[in-house]
């Protein structure tokens, strides 16, 4: 069991996730339980199984969270796309946000990879 706090890719992932709550707060109040909720519960979604995974002691169940945290980047960088073309976020904001979330997308797949590369037979 290790200390998910002490992952890089955990903290790139909770400083998406405060971004995230940041500017979705200035987003149209009618979207309070549309797209403002989901967005956040993806982006959150995404150190939150980094973190509950930490508590695992199998590499198969390490690799499965990473996984389920891949899949809520990408469903994260859908929601800020469509936040973007419905103009609740500046090309700058998208684009900050953009880029935060596939250097997380990164470190989730390369950790992911050299978890595969370790333990073969386990995953």
């Amino acid at each position: 069991m290790q200390d998910f706090k002490k992952l890089m890719v955990w903290k790139k992932s909770h400083d998406l996730t405060m971004r995230v709550y940041n500017l979705t707060s200035q987003f149209p109040r009618e979207e309070i339980y549309g797209l403002t909720s989901q967005i956040r519960r993806a982006s959150a979604s995404i150190p939150t199984n980094i973190a509950e995974d930490c508590g695992r002691k199998s590499s198969a169940e390490f690799a499965r969270f990473l996984q389920i945290a891949i899949g809520s980047t990408s469903e994260t960088e859908y929601l800020l796309f469509l936040a973007h073309d419905l103009k609740y976020l500046g090309s700058d904001q998208y684009v900050q946000l953009e880029d935060m979330t596939t250097s997380v997308k990164k470190m989730l797949i390369t950790l992911l990879k050299r978890l595969e590369t370790q333990n073969p037979v386990m995953l």
